[in-house]
């Protein structure tokens, strides 16, 4: 495997060709990025004691943590996904056009629904349910309301956005598997 990209206890990850990885991303062991999802800087996904399930045009924004539990719960981000800045998301699952916030933490076996929002620094607790189409929010995360239009606007303009942010990135070579392939 290149650069940041680690095989662990015989398992390597396995990322889309047109997945972007930045450099200073660390990818490890039972990983899987799908098609047009990009991985930003300093960015960890470690996959080293569980799996850990990455769709199509997700996009894992800079200094966000993504890992699982060892003994019951793999990680799952479905598709159309958002994730801001630093986040932690761990051994749970994130459905189809679901957002997490900056600094939002999701837990163990919470499941954050379709379309759903986890506004910025909230914390889901273990076993938590965010109910499709609503947002939540606090530390503990509660149920504020049902998502409006200038919510949904967000949801469907962040994920195509970084799709695209990302082709440019792995077009213009600042992939890590590109940047691990030029001569030095």
């Amino acid at each position: 495997m290149v650069g940041n990209i680690l095989t662990f206890r015989g398992k390597s990850p396995r990322v889309s060709d047109s997945a972007f990885v930045a450099h200073t991303a660390t990818i490890i062991g039972d990983v899987e990025i799908g098609t047009g999802s990009s991985i930003w800087y300093h960015c960890v996904v470690r996959g080293d004691m569980n799996e850990i399930r990455i769709g199509a045009n997700v996009n894992i924004q800079d200094g966000t943590i993504v890992h699982v539990d060892r003994r019951t719960y793999g990680t799952y981000i479905h598709n159309n996904v958002t994730i801001g800045h630093l986040a932690l998301i761990h051994a749970c699952v994130l459905e189809d056009g679901c957002m997490v916030g900056m600094r939002a933490t999701v837990m163990d076996g919470a499941i954050v629904g379709k379309g759903a929002l986890v506004a910025a620094g909230s914390l889901v607790t273990p076993g938590k349910r965010v109910g499709a189409g609503e947002v939540w929010a606090g530390t503990p995360a509660r149920r504020l309301r049902e998502i409006g239009d200038r919510d949904q606007d967000m949801l469907d303009y962040i994920w195509p956005s970084y799709r695209d942010l990302g082709a440019e990135y792995v077009a213009n070579g600042y992939d890590l598997r590109s940047v691990e392939k030029a001569p030095e």
